[in-house]
């Protein structure tokens, strides 16, 4: 058996809850191999929306075991809330859901250091949701870190307070405020509560999967373009989001990867700081923005909207082994009579080039367009049999370019708007 991979090309927010939601009525597993807090997969259907933060998104299916990897930064205090959210589905998330052993803890100061760094950044701040995203992985290089086993030591209070009294010598040079008595309680009464699930070597137990002949599907956060070694450094997260991530943050074998899909929106967004070469910043940005409803769903900031960039995709899908890909809400292009298709870059020196290039970050890149008839009507009930003409030009021209077959069409939030082509 080998273990399917589905994850972001773009700068995350792709729409990968919503596809993991409805692929997992096909696995046995979904886990999450990287990330924390820090995404949020959101999932639409029967007219309610969730979103999902740490929890990978097979958990509504009742049938499917959902694993928390150790590539994951777990927040206890955000696991909780989340669980208590999902209390009144009646899901039975303690004997479905399995966290490993080996995953990171981010403490209560991963925040406030999180805070601390991006505010002396100042202009040049990376954007980060400020969810102790970063400081927690740095802990875990620095080979300090808790871990979610930690949790059922003896001495685990001795140990996090020796890491939180590292952090508070840092946060001395830095004016944040915060209520610590609060905070501490607050992550000591989460931990209690993560205690009541599976928390197990995750390693084995998914291998163990594989030979009994489990389908499993590796469920990535955040979006290729975001990776630690291959994105828009440094304005990227702190975990490898790629398909190599989903061996180092789950335990399995290069051999064991299966299919690779690779998910994208049918334009593109960005939240945060870092360079966005087809950003557009007139009334098409904003009316793409306002269509699409392009505001981050774990922090709420509006997102930076533009055209299709497939330099970066064809990238994207180079690092990943991409076998198949998905495009996502098709149907925010609906307005636009022209839809504008960035075929390559345009460096400072004048050269032209399909590449994406080291200089991406410290050059001004001037997008190459081609212009293609939009389709100018609505998506709403659409089939393979009555899809518009120039959807079908569009899907089309995509899988040219891009050398991969569009194999999922979304056409709204709802996991019944999906088209399987």
């Amino acid at each position: 058996m080998k273990v399917d991979v589905l994850l972001g090309l773009q700068w995350g927010d792709e729409g990968k809850g919503k596809i993991v939601d409805v692929f997992a009525p096909k696995y046995d597993v979904v886990a999450r191999f990287q990330g924390g807090p820090n995404a949020g997969h959101t999932l639409e259907f029967d007219g309610i929306k969730h979103v999902l933060h740490q929890i990978p998104s097979g958990i509504f299916r009742e049938k499917t075991i959902n694993i928390i990897g150790n590539g994951v930064v777990l927040d206890p205090i955000v696991f909780k809330g989340e669980i208590e959210k999902l209390s009144k589905y009646n899901l039975n998330v303690k004997a479905n859901l399995f966290i490993s052993k080996k995953a990171t803890l981010i403490v209560p100061t991963h925040r406030l250091l999180d805070q601390a760094y991006e505010k002396a950044k100042g202009d040049d701040k990376i954007g980060s949701t400020l969810k102790g995203i970063g400081p927690s992985y740095q802990d875990k290089i620095g080979r300090q870190g808790l871990r979610v086993g930690d949790v059922l030591l003896d001495n685990f209070s001795h140990k996090f307070k020796k890491l939180v009294d590292t952090h508070f010598e840092i946060l001395k040079g830095h004016h944040i405020e915060f209520n610590w008595p609060e905070l501490e309680a607050q992550f000591f009464d989460s931990v209690n509560f993560l205690k009541q699930f599976n928390l197990i070597d995750s390693e084995y137990f998914i291998n163990d999967q594989l030979k009994k002949g489990s389908t499993i599907l590796a469920e990535g956060a955040q979006g290729s373009l975001l990776d630690i070694d291959f994105g828009s450094y440094p304005f990227v997260t702190s975990s490898n989001t790629v398909t190599a991530g989903a061996c180092t943050g789950l335990g399995i074998a290069p051999s064991r990867i299966g299919e690779v899909f690779g998910i994208f929106k049918a334009y593109s967004t960005r939240v945060g700081s870092g360079p966005f070469p087809t950003e557009l910043l007139d009334e098409e940005g904003e009316k793409m923005r306002k269509q699409g409803n392009e505001f981050g769903s774990t922090t709420g900031r509006p997102r930076r909207c533009g055209w299709i960039d497939l330099p970066s995709l064809k990238y994207s899908i180079m690092i990943n082994g991409v076998t198949q890909l998905l495009m996502m809400k098709a149907d925010v292009l609906n307005a636009f009579p022209i839809i504008k298709v960035c075929t390559h870059y345009k460096l400072s020196d004048g050269t032209i080039t399909e590449a994406l290039p080291y200089e991406y970050i410290t050059q001004k890149i001037t997008p190459v367009y081609t212009e293609l008839k939009g389709w100018n009507t609505s998506l709403e009930g659409i089939t393979n049999q009555n899809m518009p003409k120039e959807l079908q030009e569009y899907i089309l021209y995509l899988e040219k370019f891009l050398e991969v077959p569009i194999t999922v069409i979304s056409v709204g939030p709802d996991r019944s708007q999906t088209i399987l082509k």
